[in-house]
């Protein structure tokens, strides 16, 4: 199973997450390129084809809270303290940092 989620930027989609057996591949929306969305980040330009990782995204995992914070809410969630992609699915929809938020997508099996 691959965990998927949908990254929003002030509230407009703007591009997919997924978590798959080799890593993590974070693809921007083609609408949103049309649209004049900006870059996440540095270290995710705006582009067509997507970016892999063997890692969670470091700019990602900025999102997620560090020390005995992360450990609570990984004890609150019922999530893996060291599980970044579970942490940012279950606190990143509504209380994340920032403009950006991370909405958990059905499952998919490949």
């Amino acid at each position: 199973m691959n965990r998927r989620a949908e990254i929003r930027l002030h509230g407009e989609p703007v591009g997919l997450l997924e978590e798959l057996a080799d890593g993590f591949r974070f693809t921007y929306r083609e609408d949103a390129q049309r649209r004049g969305a900006r870059a996440l980040s540095a270290s995710l330009p705006l582009r067509i084809e997507p970016h892999h990782g063997s890692r969670l995204f470091p700019f990602f995992e900025g999102l997620l809270a560090e020390g005995e914070l992360r450990k609570l809410q990984a004890r609150q969630a019922r999530v893996a303290e060291d599980d970044s992609f579970g942490l940012l699915l279950a606190t990143c929809a509504e209380d994340a940092p920032g403009a950006v938020t991370v909405h958990a997508l059905a499952e998919t099996t490949r």
